[in-house]
């Protein structure tokens, strides 16, 4: 059975928290199973509305006059038990019931029962959802499984897990047994991903075609998304979504516009790109010129990468000759496409907003992250000449920047040189946000 932090995250929410929940989170990432999990487990009742099954329940936020009505027309739409003080109610595919935006509140308030939600493209058809008051609704955005997830899910063992945390945390070299089963383990990762159906898939038949064909459902589960979308825009959101592996295959990895269309301009094509990043599809990381503090305000909206936002999909994408040479590690196929979005979908899954940085002073660095209250740069190495990084060295020389330390994650074991850790790639499940990172900044005039 797959064991994840959501759940974890869920029971916490529930017994010290009276607000509504929103689970976010793209198609097929397991948001229903997991509140369906807790929710049983922690409620004595439970009851589970969907609006797409049973389009009914639309008409019980049809302007009710308060929170009673609205009561009185649940428990004549469903056949559960609601038990005040013991139910926990669950509207699913919220965003086909958009009058819920003004009623949780009230809900919420008048106090008998719990609520959680949830829902497929909230992040396109709900953003109303992130209007209501803090103090009613609180949000918990779901990833696919990260590569610690994947890895208990495979049956890596406690001790192994204790292992490489511990050598995280004092800065030691892995036993170089575990370093190549773990190595191994991250190719595999590479090729099934993290989406719970594939893992399962995988957990179940340990065949690639198998798995290859359930990622195959997931992407056209997504083009059909982008299929019913606004008919103005859509056909640009596909060729974007099918541009993706082509772009991240070339050299600066940089989305290029003029691979669209010879005369695109970014503010023609910005929504299209919005709809991948809010439908949870895809991950856009803007460059920033210069690594300064914060780095929200020097980014740079038409300038980005887009990575996926699951890595299997990615490797789904390729030919099953490519997921094969990933599997078995040959040496004369690019990696850096697949080790970068790798890297992506973990730092966005630890809550890092995602940069890189490229400008003719200094080159280009793969990313560049608020870390503990510092900026911290990163390079992510898939060869074996992972310790020439140029841009990442001209960044960490320059003192006007301030920069204390920077990573180096590659398939080589644990070094330091200077201010400079070389890490092995797997690590990058140890590399959490603290409780400096996010800030919220005040400025004042001058």
């Amino acid at each position: 059975m797959i064991n994840r932090k959501i759940y974890s995250y869920l029971r916490s929410f529930f017994e010290n928290n009276e607000k509504a929940l929103l689970v976010s989170g793209a198609r097929q990432v397991g948001k229903t199973y997991a509140i369906r999990r807790v929710g049983m487990e922690c409620f004595n009742h439970f009851v589970e509305l969907n609006f797409i099954e049973n389009p009914k329940l639309k008409t019980i936020f049809e302007h009710p006059r308060d929170a009673k009505e609205t009561l009185l027309r649940l428990s004549a739409l469903t056949e559960m038990q609601l038990v005040p003080g013991e139910t926990l109610i669950f509207f699913d595919e919220v965003q086909e019931c958009p009058e819920i935006v003004t009623s949780i509140k009230f809900l919420v308030d008048e106090g008998s029962y719990r609520y959680v939600m949830s829902g497929s493209l909230l992040g396109v058809e709900l953003s109303d959802l992130r209007s209501v008051p803090v103090g009613y609704l609180a949000e918990k955005e779901l990833n696919p499984l990260d590569f610690e997830e994947f890895s208990s899910a495979v049956g890596m063992s406690v001790e192994v897990m204790a292992h490489l945390s511990s050598c995280y945390a004092n800065h030691r070299s892995v036993d170089s047994v575990i370093h190549e089963k773990m190595l191994e383990l991250l190719q595999l990762y590479l090729v099934v991903g993290g989406m719970p159906a594939v893992v399962v898939k995988y957990l179940e038949t340990n065949n690639l075609q198998i798995v290859r064909q359930e990622q195959e459902i997931i992407v056209n589960l997504y083009r059909r998304d982008i299929a019913k979308y606004d008919p103005n825009n859509r056909l640009y959101i596909k060729d974007i979504f099918d541009m993706i592996l082509s772009e991240l295959n070339a050299k600066n990895k940089r989305f290029i516009l003029k691979s669209l269309h010879e005369k695109a301009k970014f503010e023609r094509y910005k929504n299209s790109f919005l709809w991948l990043a809010d439908a949870g599809v895809a991950l856009p990381t803007y460059n920033v010129e210069e690594p300064r503090l914060p780095l929200k305000l020097n980014e740079q909206r038409n300038l980005f990468k887009l990575f996926l936002n699951d890595v299997g999909l990615l490797a789904c994408l390729y030919s099953r000759q490519f997921q094969l040479k990933i599997i078995t590690g040959e040496t004369n196929i690019n990696f850096g496409a697949i080790f970068e979005n790798f890297a992506a979908q973990e730092f966005h899954a630890h809550g890092y907003s995602l940069y890189y940085i490229n400008s003719k002073k200094q080159g280009e660095l793969d990313f560049v992250v608020e870390h503990n209250g510092q900026l911290l740069p990163i390079e992510i190495k898939s060869g074996k000449d992972y310790k020439r990084h140029n841009a990442l060295s001209n960044v960490v020389a320059n003192k006007d920047y301030d920069i204390r330390s920077a990573i180096v994650f590659s398939s080589g074991n644990y070094e330091l040189h200077g201010n400079v850790d070389y890490w092995p790639v797997y690590m990058l499940m140890y590399l959490q946000p603290t409780e400096f990172d996010n800030p919220v900044y005040v400025f004042k005039p001058i």
